[in-house]
């Protein structure tokens, strides 16, 4: 579903400027609708269209052209990055930027790599989705400083990173030797998802799945599916208080 809300333009006066036209990708009514009211309060900027999934936001997109797209990672049964690489291979002109409620440690980095230019989580205060925004448009990559020194060391150390001692979640650079579907399973796994509800959320086959599942456990070095299934939990617990 989606819609193209007008322009909110201040009666009686006209900006000296365009004002940049910025596409929301949300499927929560309340956020969706905070978000446009932030961003339509602001002079230089303006909602030019909103969609909740990602082929109807494809569609949208095309039509009215916007030169951001700030787009959720969870969109129902969607994968918000889905839509991000989509949009990188379709229309590359348009920036995109992340905003969600997962974990910046354990998502930014995935999500530069798909061609996002950011990204911000939910947690963070409101100032920072225009700052964002603002970076985005203006060419440059917006992560929070801690996200950015952590891809800086990364690059200069390497890998690095042993696995952790028994009971500890895993660490973000560990976890990124995964690829992104065998990361969306091994989430899937720390909910307490099986093989097949995991197939029937990502629309892929049982046997699909079990495949990642494998690969899964040797790039971690997992010795069997109870030892993946208890990591996998331990990080599902650690993730939902980790901070942003």
């Amino acid at each position: 579903m989606t819609s193209s809300p007008p322009a909110a333009e201040s009666v009686g006066s006209t900006p000296p400027h365009p004002r940049h036209r910025i596409f929301l990708v949300e499927d929560h009514p309340i956020v969706r609708d905070g978000l446009a009211q932030l961003i339509n309060d602001e002079p230089d900027l303006v909602v030019c269209g909103i969609g909740s999934d990602v082929n109807g936001s494809l569609e949208a997109i095309a039509r009215t052209s916007p030169s951001v797209v700030l787009i959720d990672l969870l969109l129902g049964d969607d994968d918000g990055l889905d839509l991000v690489r989509a949009l990188k291979t379709s229309f590359p002109h348009v920036r995109t930027l992340v905003l969600s409620m997962y974990a910046e440690s354990l998502y930014a980095e995935r999500a530069l790599r798909a061609g996002a230019r950011g990204y911000v989580t939910k947690l963070a205060p409101t100032e920072s989705v225009l700052v964002a925004i603002r970076r985005v448009l203006a060419g440059e990559i917006y992560v929070s400083e801690a996200t950015a020194t952590r891809l800086v060391a990364k690059l200069v150390g390497g890998e690095g990173g042993g696995a952790p001692a028994r009971g500890e979640p895993l660490t973000p650079d560990i976890l990124s030797r995964l690829s992104d579907r065998e990361f969306e399973v091994f989430r899937l796994i720390g909910r307490g998802n099986g093989p097949s509800e995991i197939a029937r959320q990502l629309g892929v086959s049982v046997k699909t799945v079990e495949t990642h599942r494998e690969h899964i456990k040797r790039k971690l070095g997992l010795s069997n599916g109870r030892e993946l299934l208890r990591v996998a939990m331990l990080n599902a617990e650690a993730d939902a208080g980790r901070p942003p």
